[in-house]
């Protein structure tokens, strides 16, 4: 079975390569899917001054699981099953990481992000994670 990796912001971009997943399972193509938010570290020191590192580290985790919900509840209300997983780091950097550290067969993501910067180009997380990872990408506009 093919285990594929899909990050997902929460954006409606994000939501639409989950749509993406499910069409593709429903098509008989089974796999096991691994749902992943990645939260950039926060490197603010107006932020780091009056958190801990360990409450900063929560703060990314619940921020990451909210934005994995609207992702999880399509998963289940197909009735696919998802491994959800959120981690903090580099985006691109870390779902090339997390593709090859799962043994991923492909990443589907989208093309845009949630922010402005990834919206300027094909997507820079989009773009730089197609360069880092040596499994195929699925981009879905």
């Amino acid at each position: 079975m093919l285990k594929a990796l899909v990050p997902v912001d929460g954006s409606p971009d994000s939501l639409r390569v989950v749509d993406h997943v499910i069409e593709l399972v429903r098509g008989r193509e089974p796999m096991e899917i691994v749902l992943l938010n990645v939260q950039e570290p926060t490197e603010a020191w107006e932020v780091r001054r009056f958190l801990k590192p360990e409450e900063l580290a929560a703060m990314q985790l619940s921020k990451g699981g909210d934005a994995l919900a609207p992702a999880r509840a399509r998963l289940d209300a197909a009735g696919i099953p998802c491994t959800p997983r959120v981690e903090i780091g580099p985006v691109a950097e870390t779902i090339a990481r997390i593709a090859r550290e799962l043994g991923c067969n492909k990443i589907v993501m989208g093309t845009h992000g949630h922010g402005a910067i990834e919206n300027l180009l094909l997507g820079s997380v989009a773009t730089e994670v197609i360069r880092l990872t040596d499994v195929p990408v699925t981009l879905v506009k």
